[in-house]
């Protein structure tokens, strides 16, 4: 698996924390800002390299959150504000002081706190199969109870029985996702859930005005579409993509519109009728 992956790794240090980070294409001129990605819970670098991969035009930065991949299992529990400014000392360390930021699930929430937190370093944000927090539409029941638990990481076979029930839409490429999954420590999985307990944007989201593409999957059983509908009616600058049949792993299943979808976002000139910052 790692030699798919071109990415430069390395464990570094912030604010007492150990974090393994990966960077794409990052000494390489380019005309694009970096990405910064922020991953699912539980997910580990590995997970979204794919997609790190295939936008081979733009230098791509994540990080293992702690107790997930590579990182080291955290010690005291963290938030949305201390892991923003986390991110923001990664991003002065790598001398990257502006970016466009993107989440999935989970890490399209922390997406929209960091690009709230640290507003000034941020072009665009992307957000996909997200939610506006504990102001949300839930999931189906049965794929929630399969999510909350980390077994999903752990066994294999649990995965495959039951990858449809959990993430919806197509399930092609399963194989592949399943193989470059690495089991997060139940503290990390258990931190990472308290992180965002009671969390939501829905009264700041008004006065966010940094484009947002809102990219979220037709048949999402973790994060029914309703709850894309939410954060564009909310987001002013932001406007909506469905992906048809597909589930919550849609960048999994639908990658060349994605890819597609990304470049298209990320690469068109600045909107004449934006509402101003």
């Amino acid at each position: 698996m790692s030699q798919e992956i071109t990415a430069e790794f390395s464990m570094e240090q912030v604010g007492g924390r150990s974090l393994r980070v990966a960077r794409w294409r990052w000494d390489i001129p380019s005309k694009h800002l970096p990405i910064l990605f922020f991953n699912g819970i539980g997910a580990n670098i590995e997970a979204v390299a794919p997609l790190a991969e295939a936008l081979t035009d733009r230098p791509f930065i994540m990080f293992d959150m702690p107790g997930v991949g590579g990182s080291p299992e955290p010690l005291v529990p963290y938030n949305p504000f201390t892991m923003s400014w986390t991110a923001n000392e990664l991003l002065k360390r790598f001398d990257a002081p502006q970016v466009d930021v993107m989440g999935i699930s989970w890490g399209g929430a922390m997406a929209q706190h960091f690009t709230l937190q640290h507003g000034d370093h941020v072009r665009r944000l992307v957000l996909a199969a997200t939610t506006a927090g504990m102001i949300m539409v839930p999931g189906n029941p049965a794929a929630l109870t399969k999510m909350a638990n980390p077994r999903r990481y752990v066994d294999a076979a649990f995965m495959e029985e039951h990858f449809r029930t959990l993430y919806g839409g197509l399930t092609g490429g399963k194989a592949e996702h399943i193989s470059r999954l690495t089991p997060p420590t139940p503290r990390g999985y258990m931190y990472q859930l308290l992180c965002m307990m009671g969390w939501t944007s829905v009264p700041a989201l008004p006065f966010l005005k940094k484009e947002t593409l809102i990219m979220m999957g037709e048949d999402d059983q973790i994060v029914p579409l309703i709850n894309g509908r939410m954060l564009e009616s909310l987001i002013p600058n932001s406007r909506l993509e469905i992906f048809e049949q597909g589930g919550h792993l849609f960048m999994l299943t639908h990658r060349e519109q994605t890819i597609s979808s990304l470049r298209g976002f990320l690469d068109a000139p600045e909107r004449k009728d934006k509402k101003a910052a």
